[in-house]
C-alpha cells in the first residue's frame, strides 16, 4: 500500500468513522457489532483502494460495505431473519426518513452512549472509542488512567448495555438533562485532544478539535436555556481561537510566549465572548465550563504573556478546583501562580501532586519550567528529559528535548 493511500485511509476514517459507526449502530442496535462492522469496511479499504483508487464518497463506500456485512451476518444468523427483514426496509432509499429530535447523527450517537445505566467513567470511555474511534492507548493518556482500566470500562458498558437492552434510538427531549453533563464532558475530552494531541506527529488534530466545536456549537442551540453548553462553545472558541498560532509551518509547536497574537482569530474570540457572556446571563452562577473559559478569555484579550491577569487566573483555577478539582487543575493553577507570584510556590504546588499524576510527562514539564526558572538548570534538565520521554507526542518530546538542550552548560 503507498504512503498517500495510507494516509487516504487514515485521514477518512478519522474524519468518517463517528457517522459510519453511528448509523450502524442505528441500524444494528449493537455498538459492538457496529465497530466490528466498520473495522471489517476500513480492512476492506485498505485492501481494495490501492488497485481501486479512493472513491469519490469514501464515507459512503464504508458504510455500504459495513451495511452489506451485517446484512451477511444477519443472513447467517436464522434466528434474526426478522430483524433482517426490518433492515432490508430501512435500507431502502425510497422510505421516508424518520423524524429525529437529534438532527445530526454523531451527536445523536454521543448521547446515546451516555446511557444512564453506564458509570460516568463507562460513559465517557465508550463514547470517546466509538465516536472518535481514539485506541484505548489514546484514551487511556487522555484520562490519565491504565489502557486495562479503559479496556476494562468499554467492555463492561457494552455488557451492562446489552444487560438492561438499551434501546439504541435518540433519547426524548425530557431525558436530554440527565445526559448532558456526560455529553458536554465527552465533546470537552474530544476537543482537548484535537487541541493538544496525547500521540502521533501532529501537535494539533485539527479535525478532532473542529467536530468538538461543531457538535459543542449544536449543543448550545438544541439546549438554549443550559448555561454550561453556551459555557462549553466559549471555551472552544477561545482556545481554538489560537489555532494558527500554535503551529509553525513546519508542524514545530509554537508555545504561547512566542505566539503571533495578530494571528489569532479574532472572529473566534469575539464569538467565544459572546457565548461566555450568553452563559453568565442564564444565571445559576459560573459552572467548571464557565470558568474555564473565563480563564481563556483573560488569555485572549490580553496582549502579551507578561500583561496577562494572572492574579485574575489564579482566583478562577482556585474556584475551578472547589467545584471540580482535579490533579489537572491544580498543576494549571501552579502554571498561573508561577506567573503571578513566582516559581518557588508553584514548585511545592506542583511537588504535591506527585503521587496522582505519576506516569504523566506533565509533571516533570512543568517541574523543568518551574527549576529553570529557579535557576536549577541540572534539575530542570533531567525533568524535561524525563517528560520528553513520557510523552507520547513526538512534536511534544522534540520540544522537551530542545529545551533540555538548551540547559547545557
Amino acid at each position: 500500500m503507498s504512503g498517500d493511500i495510507g494516509r487516504a485511509v487514515d485521514a477518512v476514517w478519522r474524519i468518517e468513522s463517528a457517522r459510519i459507526v453511528a448509523t450502524l449502530i442505528r441500524k444494528t442496535g449493537d455498538v459492538g457489532l457496529a465497530e466490528d462492522l466498520a473495522q471489517e469496511a476500513l480492512v476492506e479499504a485498505l485492501e481494495r483502494w490501492p488497485d481501486s483508487g479512493v472513491p469519490r464518497n469514501p464515507g459512503a463506500w464504508l458504510t455500504a460495505v459495513a451495511q452489506r456485512r451485517a446484512i451477511d451476518v444477519w443472513r447467517r444468523r436464522a434466528a434474526l431473519d426478522e430483524r433482517y427483514r426490518a433492515m432490508a426496509h430501512d435500507l431502502d432509499e425510497t422510505t421516508p426518513p424518520e423524524w429525529e429530535p437529534i438532527e445530526d447523527d454523531v451527536l445523536r450517537l454521543v448521547f446515546i452512549a451516555c446511557h444512564p445505566s453506564l458509570s460516568r467513567e463507562s460513559q465517557i470511555a465508550l463514547t470517546l472509542r466509538v465516536v472518535s474511534g481514539l485506541t484505548s492507548r489514546e484514551i487511556a493518556r487522555l484520562l490519565i488512567v491504565p489502557i486495562p482500566t479503559v479496556q476494562a470500562r468499554i467492555t463492561r458498558a457494552k455488557k451492562t448495555l446489552a444487560a438492561v437492552r438499551a434501546p439504541f434510538e435518540t433519547p426524548e427531549p425530557a431525558e436530554w438533562r440527565a445526559r448532558l453533563s456526560a455529553v458536554l464532558g465527552v465533546v470537552y475530552l474530544l476537543f482537548t485532544e484535537g487541541y493538544a494531541a496525547t500521540g502521533g506527529d501532529h501537535w494539533i488534530r485539527a479535525d478532532l478539535a473542529h467536530e468538538a466545536l461543531r457538535l459543542g456549537r449544536m449543543l448550545a442551540t438544541l439546549v438554549p436555556h443550559e448555561p454550561e453548553a453556551h459555557a462549553l462553545a466559549a471555551l472552544m472558541e477561545l482556545q481554538s481561537s489560537r489555532f494558527a498560532a500554535r503551529v509553525a509551518p513546519d508542524g514545530t509547536p509554537v508555545l504561547l510566549d512566542d505566539q503571533d497574537r495578530s494571528r489569532w482569530d479574532r472572529a473566534q474570540i469575539s464569538r467565544g465572548t459572546r457565548a461566555l457572556a450568553r452563559a453568565d446571563a442564564l444565571g445559576g452562577g459560573r459552572g467548571a465550563y464557565a470558568l474555564q473559559a473565563a480563564i481563556a478569555h483573560c488569555h485572549a484579550v490580553a496582549p502579551s504573556v507578561a500583561d496577562t491577569d494572572w492574579e485574575r487566573i489564579v482566583i478562577l483555577y482556585e474556584a475551578l478546583g472547589r467545584i471540580a478539582p482535579s490533579p489537572v487543575v491544580e498543576l494549571n493553577r501552579a502554571v498561573a501562580v508561577a506567573m503571578a507570584t513566582g516559581p518557588a510556590t508553584a514548585l511545592r504546588i506542583v511537588d504535591g501532586l506527585a503521587d496522582q499524576l505519576r506516569g504523566s510527562h506533565l509533571l516533570p514539564s512543568v517541574r523543568g519550567e518551574l527549576l529553570t526558572r529557579l535557576g536549577r538548570t541540572e534539575e530542570a534538565r533531567s525533568e524535561l528529559l524525563a517528560a520528553a520521554g513520557l510523552t507520547a507526542n513526538e512534536r511534544e518530546s522534540a520540544v522537551l528535548r530542545a529545551k533540555a538542550d538548551a540547559l547545557r552548560p
